[in-house]
């Protein structure tokens, strides 16, 4: 999903957007397979009572409110966060009910730094580190392909001075 365009000042435009890397979505994938696989272990279990109609509608709900909670709501999150550096600034959104946002103007970026650990490298992500004229760097965390981002950022702040 490309970020809106009409979200730009005029003359701006997107370098680069991401969302927060994918191993976010490894536990809600996990937690939606068990789901399913224990809901339907429970519902061959009782399909012989005589109450099996409400065990199974009691079941269907339990399961659509664990995989509602613990998959659906992740996933709208990661979909809904984006990370996006323009020409002239670096944009962090996100929120699904409410909306929050963070900008950093390219002209106030005094240092960019990056982290990741073994596990991290491996999946190739890590945290961005940014420090502006505010009182504390700024921390990105799960950001993918992180040392090319830092290289595009490093970049842009270098072409805006």
């Amino acid at each position: 999903m490309a970020y809106p365009d009409e979200l730009l000042v005029p003359g701006e435009q997107i370098v680069m957007h991401k969302h927060p890397h994918w191993k976010m979505l490894v536990l809600p994938v996990l937690v939606l397979l068990v789901v399913v696989a224990v809901a339907a272990f429970l519902a061959a279990l009782i399909r012989a009572q005589t109450w099996a109609s409400w065990g199974w509608l009691a079941l269907a709900v339990i399961a659509v409110g664990v995989v509602g909670r613990f998959t659906v709501w992740p996933v709208l999150r990661w979909r809904t966060t984006h990370f996006v550096v323009t020409t002239r600034r670096v944009l962090v959104r996100d929120g699904v009910l409410s909306r929050q946002g963070i900008d950093i103007p390219m002209s106030r970026i005094n240092s960019v730094q990056f982290r990741h650990a073994i596990v991290e490298r491996m999946l190739g992500c890590g945290t961005l580190i940014i420090e502006s004229a505010s009182d504390e760097p700024l921390e990105f965390d799960d950001v993918p392909g992180v040392q090319r981002v830092y290289a595009l950022l490093y970049q842009e702040v270098a072409d805006e001075s």
